[in-house]
């Protein structure tokens, strides 16, 4: 009996092994995960070593689950994002809380690793960008294109575009008033001008009109859009203003129509409507589309809160706010803040700071593609200014204002659900 024990035992400690094995790896998104940023990066290596990732939307802030691997193990030691190993029992779990019909929850898998653009010039100008910064810091691989590329028709290419701070109406943001003088503008503006001759442009202004043209086709296409600061007004305003000249004389040599308002056509844009455009050319305003200037809100009271989505009804904004926190810190840019007066109709607000009629974070869809527009500069620069050194994201790991970024790095790779009626 004892030696047959002996020969057992081993047995059964292999079969013990095999049946609580580690079958998949967790990701938690809530308060224990070290760093929520490149835990992002981590889940698009998995994906881009072509496996799948499940998205667990609204368990534990939306964690990331995946099949185990050893290496897969070994790259979140080395990037320092908190894990957890799980048995199939685990999972079965999981999944089971996450499918119960009573709780607001829902399973999205992520396929395949989205090709990622960032409209951003080949210059150097005296600001960072949040979305190129991010990027980098979740190790996540990205192309830069800009006019060039546009006009020439590359952005088929690509599944997802982020317009970095941008100005398209050609009025070098409006920083005509404390930065002509300025060597970073004269070198821009000069350089802007080139490439719009060089491409077959009399303006700079056409140029850039022709480029978010281009944007909007890629976006009717199927493409995803993401956009924040200017680049999400100047981008509506341009396309509203494709059919007259809202350009004074120094930005492009003549006089902007005086009747450019009446023939503002909003029904080319994505997001706005009915708004009025700032023509002072001293100004840093664009439009009354941003609350900027006129916005009564102190820093200390400075907060947007995330809407509350149903996952299993409303996947898209669902996977789009996911995240540890619902109250955001607020933080500006030249464009801050969106008057929600100034919105059309079926835009969806995923972010609003309801005292001040302001949103912050919205999203829409435009043909067969989508986008997302997210007010301000930084996410963790209240204020940033020209010449201000880059946020150093190593100090900010868990933000969650830099989660609703990649929220949107990982949309495309979802595989696309079923409309509920």
């Amino acid at each position: 009996m004892i030696r047959r024990l002996k020969y057992l035992l081993p047995f059964a400690f292999c079969l013990l092994a095999l049946t609580s094995r580690a079958a998949s790896i967790l990701m938690p998104m809530d308060e224990a995960q070290k760093n929520h940023l490149k835990a992002y990066g981590i889940a698009f290596w998995v994906l881009k070593n072509d496996g799948e990732v499940d998205w667990l939307l609204n368990y534990r802030g939306g964690s990331f689950m995946t099949r185990y691997d050893k290496k897969l193990e070994d790259e979140c030691k080395i990037r320092g994002v908190s894990y957890e190993v799980l048995a199939d029992a685990q999972v079965s779990e999981i999944i089971t809380q996450v499918n119960d019909p009573s709780a607001n929850m829902d399973l999205v898998k992520l396929e395949k690793a989205p090709k990622i653009a960032v409209y951003s010039p080949k210059n150097k100008l005296p600001w960072d960008d949040a979305v190129t910064l991010v990027l980098k810091y979740a190790e996540i691989p990205f192309d830069l294109v800009y006019d060039e590329e546009v006009i020439r028709g590359d952005l088929p290419k690509y599944d997802w575009l982020h317009l970095h701070h941008e100005d398209f109406t050609g009025q070098y943001s409006k920083f005509y008033a404390g930065f002509s003088t300025a060597s970073w503008y004269i070198d821009d503006k000069k350089a802007q001008e080139e490439m719009a001759a060089k491409l077959g442009f009399k303006k700079v202004s056409k140029m850039k009109l022709a480029v978010a043209e281009h944007i909007r086709d890629f976006t009717a296409g199927g493409g995803f859009l993401f956009a924040m600061c200017s680049g999400t007004e100047t981008f509506d305003v341009a396309l509203a203003a494709s059919n007259t000249d809202i350009c004074e004389s120094m930005f492009d040599g003549d006089a902007a129509d005086p009747d450019a308002a009446n023939k503002l056509d909003y029904g080319l844009t994505f997001a706005f409507q009915n708004f009025n455009l700032d023509n002072n050319p001293f100004s840093h305003r664009f439009s009354d589309i941003d609350v900027t200037q006129t916005r009564q809100v102190d820093r200390t009271n400075d907060f947007f809160t995330l809407f509350d989505f149903s996952a299993k009804w409303d996947v898209v904004p669902s996977m789009l706010t996911q995240n540890h926190d619902k109250v955001i810190k607020g933080f500006m840019g030249l464009t801050t803040a969106f008057n929600k007066n100034r919105l059309k109709p079926g835009v969806t607000i995923m972010g609003e700071m309801k005292t001040a009629n302001e949103a912050r974070y919205i999203h829409g869809e435009y043909g067969k593609g989508q986008w997302t527009f997210y007010g301000g500069h930084d996410p963790e620069d209240y204020q940033h200014n020209v010449s201000d050194p880059p946020t150093d994201l190593n100090l900010h790991p868990n933000s969650p204002g830099y989660r609703l970024i990649l929220n949107n790095v990982l949309f495309p790779a979802a595989k696309k659900k079923k409309q509920k009626t």
